[in-house]
């Protein structure tokens, strides 16, 4: 099995933030790898891995750092598989990373989630392959469906709830 998606981080203290994107991919049953590499601690190996990525069967990078939060960006500026930025709160309220990320000059997009979103970052990454699987399009399907239902039911649970002045 060879992964098509990679969730890269720039430190191992990212993971419990990240953990989330690798149960939803897992749940999808996407082959994904998950690494960490610093674009400022380790550039040249953050170049082999990005320089490479489409080669090794990589269509979908979902990049997490915090702070300066370089990490997307520089993968991005090397290779044409798409990446999804997902900023960290490791310090200003993760606000200095969503910024770092989602500001990219002109021709080196980074597609970025809300800060500590790594699930949502893995779901749009089952949303950019299932454009060309169809079962992977039914099991998105059915996972939105189900976010649907799981609403549903908690307004009927807040319909039970009395108090003197509730008037629903």
């Amino acid at each position: 099995m060879k992964p098509i998606v990679s969730i890269i981080m720039g430190s191992t203290s990212d993971m419990p933030v990240m953990k989330k994107a690798a149960e939803l991919l897992n749940d999808f049953e996407i082959p994904f790898e998950v690494n960490a590499l610093s674009a400022h601690r380790t550039p040249k190996e953050v170049e082999k891995y990005a320089v490479n990525a489409r080669n090794n069967g990589i269509r979908v990078i979902i990049a997490a750092a915090g702070m300066a939060a370089h990490l997307p960006g520089v993968i991005a500026s090397m290779t044409t598989v798409p990446v999804i930025g997902v900023p960290i709160n490791a310090s200003l309220d993760g606000m200095d990373a969503l910024l770092a990320i989602v500001q990219m000059p002109p021709g080196i997009p980074v597609a970025t989630v809300g800060i500590n979103a790594s699930l949502n970052a893995a779901i749009l990454a089952v949303q950019m392959l299932a454009l060309g699987d169809e079962s992977l399009q039914q099991k998105l399907a059915q996972y939105k469906e189900n976010l649907k239902i799981k609403i549903v039911e908690a307004n009927d649970e807040l319909s039970k709830i009395s108090y003197p002045y509730k008037t629903n």
